[in-house]
């Protein structure tokens, strides 16, 4: 098999990738919420981690961050309105870059979670949901 043969293949195959990225981003949102949706003990130390950090409302902002992700979560695993759940999550991501892990210097290891998190929604927001997806119209908010 030449090398222009598997060039070829993964072209033909891009959708492929685009279905991989979802299931580690959705899996990995879920994976990191879904405590705090079954917990309201955690639900309330997520709180308490942001009252620290001097958000306005903890509770609130725990409750919208925590349902944000866990709801982002599925829709980027079904590959339903991609595209609109990758922005939301993106703007959840980018208050918690700006507003902890920079305020508390914290390392490019510290931030890599969030930062994997945004550039997957990133590309999704660009690529859409592909070919493997609940969604027909890729190309729809």
């Amino acid at each position: 098999m030449t090398f222009k043969k598997i060039e070829q293949f993964f072209e033909n195959n891009k959708s492929i990738g685009v279905f991989l990225l979802r299931i580690f981003i959705g899996l990995r949102l879920f994976y990191g919420v879904i405590d705090n949706v079954v917990s309201w003990d955690k639900m309330l130390e997520f709180s308490k981690f942001l009252e620290v950090n001097n958000f306005p409302l903890p509770i609130g902002c725990a409750v919208i961050s925590v349902y944000l992700q866990f709801f982002g979560s599925i829709f980027i695993l079904l590959g339903y309105k991609i595209r609109l759940a990758s922005f939301v999550l993106i703007i959840n991501f980018l208050v918690a870059l700006v507003f902890v892990h920079f305020k508390i210097n914290d390392t490019v290891e510290g931030m890599t979670p969030a930062l994997a998190m945004l550039f997957g929604c990133l590309t999704l927001l660009f690529t859409g949901a592909g070919k493997y997806s609940f969604q027909k119209n890729h190309k729809s908010l």
